[in-house]
């Protein structure tokens, strides 16, 4: 597929000009390369390990969550050069999308996330900039049932903050770093958070607003959606994609 054609696909797919993000993220192309793509490497994040395994891996674009550039105007240099180099002398397409990836209601991972755990989204929360992130589901489930399930779609073992109540009844997903989002979700009727992590004082948070809050990793929470993405464009252009894992654990 030409190059330009699937990038104007994915910035109005993504809806990346419409959806407000830190104002030092930078959505959509971050590298152009190779004038067509056939094979598309997805990662959660653009560092010098995915690059170089997209690169082995037969790819000509690397679509990811948390891209190359953040905004910074430091000089190319270091590890930011070689990343950067690294990707120009092997022609490698990058494409970046940080939150219209989180929020989007068919790829997004808070939407992707509550499927796989069994629940259709009814409803968002968490305003950013006056756009919602968050995805949230009515739910009949126990805490202990649903860590389970959390556990076998994640592969991972979640911090678990049980200051809610045994039954999780309306549950709210936000993954990556929301931890800071305790309130909002509170303020929202959710009883149940799923995020990724969150600082020391929040664990108070929780305790204090009566809510139960589930760390199940930055990382780990992430995957889902550039997987999700890269089956959407599977099926509708018949490209060929490969997961890059790169777990940090955190």
């Amino acid at each position: 597929m030409n190059t330009k054609e699937l990038v104007a696909y994915l910035d109005d797919y993504l809806c990346i000009h419409n959806v407000p993000d830190d104002p030092n993220a930078y959505n959509g192309l971050q590298v152009e390369g190779n004038p067509n793509i056939q094979r598309i490497a997805v990662a959660v994040d653009a560092c010098q390990y995915t690059i170089e395994q997209a690169i082995e891996q037969g790819a000509e674009m690397l679509l990811v969550h948390h891209g190359l550039f953040w905004g910074q105007k430091a000089p190319l240099t270091g590890n930011y050069y070689r990343r950067i180099e690294k990707a120009i002398r092997h022609n490698l397409t990058v494409y970046s999308c940080h939150l219209p990836l989180d929020a989007h209601v068919e790829v997004g991972n808070n939407h992707v996330l509550l499927r796989q755990l069994g629940y259709e989204p009814t409803g968002q929360f968490l305003s950013i900039k006056g756009h919602l992130i968050g995805a949230s589901a009515e739910t009949e489930i126990s805490l202990s049932e649903l860590v389970s399930r959390l556990q076998n779609v994640l592969e991972i073992e979640p911090f678990v903050m049980a200051k809610g109540g045994e039954k999780a009844g309306k549950v709210g997903v936000c993954t990556g770093g929301a931890g800071s989002h305790i309130r909002d979700a509170v303020e929202s009727g959710i009883d149940t958070f799923i995020t990724g992590e969150g600082a020391h004082h929040t664990y108070f948070d929780a305790e204090e607003f009566g809510i139960n809050v589930i760390y199940a990793g930055h990382y780990a929470t992430e995957t889902v959606g550039v997987r999700a993405l890269a089956k959407h464009l599977e099926q509708r252009f018949r490209l060929e994609t490969v997961f890059i894992s790169h777990p940090t654990g955190l």
